[in-house]
């Protein structure tokens, strides 16, 4: 298959972004190593998964290769570019079973015209070798010109000595056409040297414009290099931000969630003692309340299985405090004055008044018995009974 790759925005290892269009024509190898591997890795697939699996290779190899490379590097020898690409992209193609059949490379720019500016001094500097090398040829020709007319002078003067012999206006014709020839070819001489100089000054007047156009490229690839420097600082001091904005957003998640914890097991420890609370509480109930029965079990057996019994041995182990609580029933009446007006008998000969009265104030306490029934306990016989009166 064949992938268009429209690189752009590139960095290159001048941080120059640059844009790099290709094609690259992929296959499965034939080697049973990488064979393989396309069996596991692209057997099922279809070929438009395929296609981007690859894709994001040659995408990731691609600008690797061009971050190693300077713009020089790139723009001047394609061939060891194309070689480098093609190394690093067909080594990580084995890896899912493919392999790099051609690759082809369209055109690079970049936005800061860098290369451009590569190209124009490249041809500034050969149009000023061309224009050096005519002023070499046209001052070479000057001297040939010159040379050739001095020693055509020297064998007219030759010629003339020989042919005259003596004769003085042959001789003045002569030397009259040497000083011409003299005189030409000074002024030859004066107009080469004139070319010469005209050459030289558009020369350096052109070396001086390639020179002002070569620094305005370098300072404009230097700000562009700035302001490449700033926007990377810039998004690092961003990204610094966000981080510290991250851990201190985990920071604050860790202790909320340490205080949630310490409250879940606060919370637990106060159930867990309130519920052990509980049942010690239980457990001790329970402890008296089997006490308790073992004991009245332990009553009851002492008295012969009676139950009845028993309660009324309970019964009078309790019978003071009964007695004590009727007698704070009537503990709290205040008599002010008790006069008794006692003569020393009632004639009657039953006790005088005073000891009349005290024993109906006695008699005025609920009765034992009366207590005892009101509990359901019947007194032991040698306590004495009471006999109901019909």
């Amino acid at each position: 298959m064949t992938i268009i790759i429209d690189l752009r925005h590139a960095l290159s290892m001048q941080n120059i972004r640059i844009n790099v269009p290709s094609t690259f024509t992929i296959g499965v190898s034939t080697e049973p190593q990488i064979m393989t591997n396309a069996a596991e890795r692209l057997l099922g697939l279809t070929p438009q998964a395929i296609e981007d699996m690859a894709k994001e290779i040659i995408f990731g190899q691609l600008r690797l290769t061009v971050a190693s490379l300077t713009i020089e590097q790139i723009n001047q020898d394609r061939e060891a570019f194309l070689s480098l690409v093609s190394k690093n992209v067909d080594a990580e193609l084995h890896k899912i079973g493919l392999y790099l059949i051609n690759v082809n490379i369209t055109d690079i720019t970049d936005e800061s015209n860098y290369i451009e500016n590569i190209g124009r001094k490249a041809a500034a500097e050969a149009n000023n070798k061309a224009l050096i090398d005519v002023a070499n040829s046209d001052r070479e020709g000057a001297i040939g010109v010159a040379a050739a007319n001095r020693d055509r002078q020297i064998e007219v003067a030759r010629n003339e000595a020989a042919s005259a012999k003596g004769q003085k206006q042959a001789e003045a014709d002569r030397r009259v056409f040497i000083q011409q020839q003299e005189a030409e070819a000074v002024e030859g001489e004066n107009v080469a040297r004139a070319d010469i100089a005209r050459t030289n000054a558009d020369l350096a007047e052109r070396e001086a414009e390639a020179l002002q156009r070569s620094e305005v490229a370098r300072r404009q690839a230097q700000a562009e290099i700035e302001r490449a420097q700033y926007t990377l600082e810039s998004e690092r001091l961003r990204a610094e931000e966000i981080a510290r904005e991250e851990v201190a957003k985990s920071q604050i998640e860790i202790a909320a969630e340490a205080e949630a914890e310490r409250q879940r097991r606060i919370a637990r420890g106060e159930a867990d003692a309130t519920l052990a609370r509980f049942q010690a509480e239980a457990e001790g109930v329970q402890a008296v309340l089997e006490a308790k029965a073992a004991g009245y079990r332990n009553l009851v057996e002492s008295a012969g299985g009676d139950a009845r019994a028993a309660a009324t041995l309970l019964m009078v182990e309790k019978m003071e405090a009964i007695v004590a609580k009727q007698v704070e029933a009537i503990s709290n009446l205040t008599i002010d004055k008790i006069t008794v007006w006692d003569s020393g008998g009632n004639g009657g000969g039953e006790g005088s008044s005073t000891s009349n009265f005290v024993s109906s104030l006695i008699k005025s306490l609920p009765p034992v018995h009366d207590v005892a029934a009101m509990a359901g306990v019947e007194l032991p016989d040698y306590l004495g009974s009471i006999e109901n009166e019909d």
